[in-house]
């Protein structure tokens, strides 16, 4: 059986992989174009050489089109960013990413992974319901358009 990946990929399928500091200028690109204040270069550079930093992401025919990026501090993480590019959202993208990024958290023997969502970020809310996080918190206008965060919770291993 095809996974939706294969099927909305064909001949050209999508690579899941670490990112490094040489994806600096592609993830702040995607990131200004996903969120009303993005990253600037310099400061997805340090992020991505900071150890305590894992990020992944998603490249089609050498072109990044995604990315998920997490700060460990000791047994936790907290998803900092999850991107898709506007195009490609839709396609099935985000899953095989967010599963690449918490098996490598587990891996690095984080037991919680906590995020914020955008309450009225439908898409966004449902991956992550069904990526097995639950509402832990809830802050008020924590968005400038006033928008309350969720805040999220999903234990590992």
């Amino acid at each position: 059986m095809m996974s939706i990946v294969s099927r909305l990929w064909p001949g050209a399928p999508p690579q899941f992989t670490t990112a490094a500091p040489r994806d600096a200028t592609a993830i702040a690109a995607l990131h200004a174009a996903s969120f009303r204040r993005g990253w600037g270069e310099d400061e997805v550079y340090r992020l991505l050489v900071d150890s305590a930093v894992v990020t992944h992401r998603a490249v089609v025919r050498r072109a990044l089109v995604g990315f998920i990026m997490s700060r460990v501090a000791a047994d936790e993480a907290e998803i900092l960013s999850v991107a898709i590019a506007p195009a490609q959202r839709g396609r099935g993208l985000s899953r095989p990413l967010l599963d690449l990024h918490l098996g490598t958290l587990a891996g690095r023997a984080v037991r919680a992974v906590f995020l914020e969502v955008d309450e009225h970020n439908a898409p966004a809310r449902r991956l992550y319901a069904r990526a097995g996080f639950a509402e832990v918190g809830r802050r008020q206008g924590y968005y400038e358009s006033g928008a309350p965060a969720l805040v999220l919770r999903r234990d590992l291993g």
